[in-house]
């Protein structure tokens, strides 16, 4: 569903991604590790055309978005759930779901299915988004990207100070969205038990650089954890 080839990207001199090449499978949770400052949220912002790439191509499908804007991305069918959540606060739940529409016809309605992963959406929609807690606010930015129907959804670092509790129940949703089989997931990740609970496919960066990727049921014993703690 997605392909990364030969990517690279830049601020000022420093060279920041470096030639990353990788595929994003449907229907498979394809989890990117790496420590801070090693370039996880620069892909992400690159993948979504919200800095352009300097060297390489990103495809979508059968598309070549290298050079798209982000709101064509968008329209084309990918979601995402940036790291921070960026909820609209002073919108209410109700509000901000719907603002995942702005792509789709007027007619469009929030899916019933969002509300099925996540109740506590259902009992909120009056409240403004600046009021809930810090997971449900993480609950509605996965809703909000979920809305317009995305084929692939991107999502940096969702457990980050996320109650253990909605962990959980951000856990059932992502896996429930992959085995589905109607939709790609990116999953950027620091805890790694989260990651490997539910990755099918995994890569691991360094300095801008993919320097391990492999099955997800083989993390344990290729050493990722022991990687990433290096």
């Amino acid at each position: 569903m997605l392909r990364v080839e030969n990517l690279n990207q830049y601020y000022g001199g420093s060279h920041i991604l470096r030639g990353l090449s990788f595929d994003v499978p449907m229907g498979k949770v394809t989890t990117l590790l790496g420590r801070n400052g090693v370039g996880k949220t620069t892909l992400l912002k690159t993948l979504m055309g919200l800095v352009p790439a300097k060297a390489g191509s990103v495809h979508f499908g059968e598309q070549d978005i290298t050079r798209a804007p982000s709101h064509a991305r968008v329209r084309a069918g990918i979601g995402f759930v940036p790291q921070g959540r960026e909820i609209f606060p002073r919108l209410t739940v109700a509000e901000n779901l719907e603002m995942g529409l702005a792509t789709r016809p007027a007619s469009a309605e929030v899916p019933a299915r969002i509300f099925e992963m996540f109740p506590v959406l259902k009992q909120m929609m009056r409240r403004r988004g600046g009021d809930l807690s810090g997971g449900q606010q993480q609950q509605l930015a996965i809703g909000r990207a979920l809305a317009p129907g995305p084929k692939l959804l991107i999502l940096d670092e969702p457990t980050e100070g996320i109650q253990p509790s909605i962990i959980k129940d951000i856990e059932r949703a992502i896996r429930a969205l992959a085995s589905s089989g109607e939709m790609a997931i990116l999953l950027v990740e620091q805890y790694y038990d989260f990651a490997r609970s539910l990755a099918d496919h995994y890569l691991v960066m360094e300095r801008g650089e993919i320097v391990m990727r492999g099955e997800g049921a083989n993390m344990d014993a290729d050493g990722v954890r022991e990687r990433l703690a290096v």
